[in-house]
């Protein structure tokens, strides 16, 4: 994995790329004839990663994939994992041994003893759910040729969380929703997500707060329905329903508060231009009225592939990776900072 090189998010000629930064599809599997991970001691935890390690890499999978095991791995490799939502802040922390397999193009990983066996997940730019399942049943058919994964006759896939169990798989779309926020409707939409079973979270998934107007809205239910109506209505309705809300407010801004706007994504610009000291949680917030700005032909300058790589360039451990060692606070946020006027052009 190389921290510098452009993460493969950052298109912006994808579907819906304005409102939808990414999609993501995750498959949880379990092993059968094994105890589910939270119940496995050390040895069989090891005895799992050792196993799907020596599947993972075969030679003869479509995928090809870089291990990497968590055990041993750095805490600041760990954290890169999850700054490119390659693993979950619970897999890195965990305190029993664990692994993910890595495509080079860095949009699909495999998870080994997170919350359940297997998770494994396909990452595209915007609003394209189809091409990660595509990409994963494909996956999941090499391995299940292998290996047997626990499926009840009337219940499906065995996962270690109740919501999981059907299908096990979860569709989740990463997206930019600062007119909602700013026009007071977010929380309307929010509720109205809920309402329809939907999980509405935060940057880094289960657990973490909204960063940057970012938030990541995933199904619930993966019982009793098909990996294609689960597709079709996530990929045809939810998402796109989410999409027209906040075009929709950032119609009403431009009609209502023009100059408000403007001025708010110039001011930010402009400081984001010149700064010789940022904080995380404020480039965050900047780089998304900028983002919105882009989005709304107010600026032509960054492009949105900068704006979107900069969001995780920004991070801690890129940060440390950019600045070859640790960081203390005060030196982060002057790296930070003259990254972004790099980027920026200044």
């Amino acid at each position: 994995m190389r921290p510098d090189r452009p993460p493969p998010l950052a298109r912006a000629d994808a579907p819906e790329s304005d409102v939808v930064l990414s999609s993501r599809v995750r498959l949880a599997r379990n092993v059968a004839g094994h105890v589910f991970v939270h119940r496995s001691d050390q040895e069989q935890s090891r005895s799992m990663v050792n196993m799907l390690q020596q599947i993972l890499l075969r030679e003869d999978l479509d995928e090809n994939l870089n291990w990497v095991d968590l055990t041993t791995a750095s805490a600041h490799d760990r954290q890169l994992l999850v700054e490119r939502h390659l693993i979950s802040r619970h897999l890195a922390e965990a305190p029993i041994p664990r692994g993910v397999a890595v495509a080079q193009d860095e949009t699909m990983s495999v998870m080994v003893n997170e919350e359940d066996h297997v998770r494994m997940q396909a990452i595209a730019p915007g609003l394209q759910p189809e091409r990660c399942l595509r990409r994963l049943l494909r996956l999941d058919a090499q391995m299940e040729s292998v290996l047997h994964f626990a499926v009840h006759e009337q219940w499906g896939y065995l996962c270690a969380c109740p919501t999981n169990v059907g299908t096990g798989i979860r569709f989740s779309a990463m997206v930019h929703l600062p007119a909602l926020r700013m026009t007071g409707e977010l929380a309307k939409v929010q509720q109205a997500a809920k309402d329809l079973h939907l999980a509405v979270r935060g940057y880094y998934g289960e657990g973490s707060e909204s960063s940057g107007n970012f938030y990541q809205i995933s199904n619930q239910v993966t019982l009793g329905v098909s990996e294609e109506e689960l597709l079709d209505q996530f990929q045809r309705v939810l998402i796109p329903g989410v999409v027209r809300y906040e075009r929709a407010a950032r119609d009403v801004l431009m009609n209502r508060e023009r100059l408000a706007v403007e001025d708010r994504v110039h001011r930010d610009l402009g400081q984001l231009q010149t700064a010789r000291l940022l904080k995380a949680d404020e480039a965050m917030k900047r780089l998304s009225n900028v983002r919105l700005g882009v989005c709304m032909g107010i600026i032509e300058s960054p492009t949105l592939e900068v704006v979107n790589a900069l969001f995780l360039h920004i991070q801690p451990a890129h940060l440390r990776s950019r600045a070859g060692g640790s960081l203390s606070p005060a030196d982060a946020r002057s790296v930070r900072a003259e990254l972004v006027r790099q980027m920026l052009g200044t």
